[in-house]
């Protein structure tokens, strides 16, 4: 009975660290204070299990599901630390409604940008340009005051590369995106394109932004290297 109540407690603990990216990195990243973090979380637990729970039962679940919140497990460890990164900074992104008109100058900017650094998504009402910020004024141009929706300068582009296996392999972009959200880094915006994860950031975050997924690849290096021995 002992073994079934402490199992429905740590599923419950699981549930509350799995809806907060702030416990899960502190969990991760071993700067938790796992006594607090019980005692914050008591209330909702006893709350989920209709019980008065110790708060020695929940520090136990804690310590059990800190391990849940490391390096992804293979087939996605074995991806992410076959991936590397690149940075371009000092880019911008411009947005705008997605008509017939706006695409064929979006065609327009990408030859006329041959050789510089431009991503481009669309959803069905509209249409971004990500690309290097000396090419904004050019850019901008070409559309109409009323055709544009966002304009935005001072990004930088993280550009993951990764192996082919990440096309057919279900999670390796959550991964990179959980990476950064747990360090409350706001992901401006995102593509994918082939075998890379193209992601958008403000330049003031760059750097943090890229060691969050520097540790992610290095930790998925360690774990594979270990299973290899």
């Amino acid at each position: 009975m002992l073994a079934t109540n402490q199992k429905s407690i740590t599923q419950a603990v699981r549930e509350m660290v799995s809806s907060d990216l702030s416990f899960q990195d502190s969990l991760q990243r071993n700067y938790c204070n796992i006594s607090a973090l019980a005692r914050l979380i008591k209330p909702q637990i006893d709350h989920m299990l209709g019980k008065d729970i110790s708060i020695e039962s929940i520090i136990t679940a804690l310590k059990r599901s800190k391990y849940d919140y490391n390096v992804p497990e293979k087939p996605i460890a074995s991806i992410l630390a076959a991936s590397t990164i690149t940075v371009n900074t000092d880019v911008a992104k411009l947005s705008a409604k997605k008509s017939k008109k706006t695409i064929e100058k979006v065609a327009k900017a990408m030859v006329q940008s041959a050789g510089n650094f431009i991503s481009i998504s669309e959803s069905i009402v509209s249409i971004t340009l990500a690309f290097d910020d000396l090419l904004l004024q050019d850019v901008k141009v070409m559309f109409s005051y009323d055709d544009i929706l966002e304009i935005e300068n001072g990004l930088a582009a993280i550009i993951i590369h990764s192996p082919e296996d990440i096309i057919k392999t279900p999670g390796c972009a959550i991964a990179f995106y959980n990476q950064l959200a747990r360090r409350h880094i706001n992901i401006e915006d995102t593509v994918s394109c082939y075998t890379d994860t193209i992601v958008l950031v403000k330049m003031e975050q760059v750097g943090k932004a890229f060691n969050a997924l520097t540790d992610l690849i290095s930790n998925s290096r360690k774990m594979v290297n270990k299973k290899h021995r």
